[in-house]
């Protein structure tokens, strides 16, 4: 099965600031800040939510298709999601622009001073799916996730004129998003993913009850958390499935992504959707006890031992057979 992933490509810069930001304002200067920080720390980490679904697919051997655009600064990234079993080849090298980049300095009481460069991100909206189709013989399913908005727009249309079944998956963007573009990025969508969070803004922002959305998505995917995932489709059972225990929680980002990864192998892999969720809570797992997105490793004996643990021998059995 032919996956590819839409979605931003960015690195984050992160500092760390020992002092407090409130400190160094001057309560009647405020309307003219000229401030520099000197920090201790600087972790740059790969990221991107296209990137991170691509990485975690890669790790569990399903070889996804990265479509996003990145700048002439991509070269080592690529190298790494390479290595990492991606397909890079369709995304889009920016002649003027860098990539995507969120840079961050939080100071001693976690409190943030941040910004994010959009940068090659915006010539997403250039990328044609029809090249990508061509260059790999057709594909199966389209994940539209974050990313530019006008690129989410286009590769949902195009999906919808060429017959391509596509996922949804807002995520960021939903909250800059009216209700009409949401409408237009759902409608007919083979998948729906978002947090509970996201499903009521969802829900507010296009005016369709769940009934209503759920009329309009083949199933709707709904990750509720630490209780795991909730699968609806209208008229079947909803399934629901609960997350393997954690042996740390370090570091929430990216988790989201790791769970979308492993459900969309589990779908390339045909093993249904109960299957398919359970392996995407797991892998979910992983990344919720690493700091950084792509810095956790799947080790396939550790992630097996984990996964029967939590859901049993026959389910472990039928994943055992696809685990690459």
């Amino acid at each position: 099965m032919r996956i590819a992933v839409t979605g931003s490509i960015a690195t984050d810069h992160l500092m760390t600031f020992p002092g407090r930001f409130a400190d160094q304002l001057v309560a009647d200067q405020l309307h003219t800040v000229s401030l520099s920080f000197l920090v201790d720390n600087l972790d740059v980490r790969r990221g991107g939510v296209g990137a991170n679904i691509c990485f975690g697919m890669g790790q569990l051997g399903t070889r996804p298709i990265l479509v996003g655009a990145a700048g002439s600064d991509f070269d080592e990234y690529r190298a790494w999601l390479d290595r990492h079993g991606v397909d890079t080849d369709s995304v889009r090298i920016s002649e003027v622009l860098h990539t995507a980049r969120f840079v961050c300095t939080t100071d001693a009481d976690h409190n943030q001073i941040g910004s994010f460069y959009t940068g090659a991100m915006s010539e997403a909206r250039l990328i044609e799916l029809k090249a990508v189709a061509d260059r790999v013989g057709g594909l199966d399913l389209v994940l539209i996730g974050a990313d530019d908005p006008e690129a989410m727009l286009r590769h949902t249309e195009e999906c919808r004129t060429r017959g391509i079944p596509f996922a949804a998956d807002f995520s960021q963007q939903i909250a800059r998003m009216n209700g009409d573009e949401i409408r237009t990025l759902l409608d007919g969508a083979t998948y729906l993913f978002s947090n509970e969070y996201e499903k009521g803004l969802i829900e507010s922002k296009t005016g369709w009850s769940d009934e209503e959305i759920l009329g309009r998505v083949g199933h709707r995917v709904t990750t509720l958390g630490a209780r795991g995932v909730r699968i609806e489709r209208t008229g079947e059972p909803t399934i629901e499935v609960g997350c393997p225990d954690e042996e740390a929680k370090v570091d929430p980002t990216g988790v989201g992504d790791a769970f979308r990864a492993g459900f969309l192998s589990g779908l390339s892999w045909g093993v249904g959707h109960e299957r398919a969720a359970q392996v995407g809570c797991m892998l979910a797992t992983l990344v919720i006890e690493t700091l950084g997105t792509q810095e956790y490793t799947l080790r396939r004996a550790h992630f097996m031992e984990r996964f029967t643990k939590t859901y049993g021998d026959a389910a472990a059995a039928e994943v055992r057979a696809r685990l690459a």
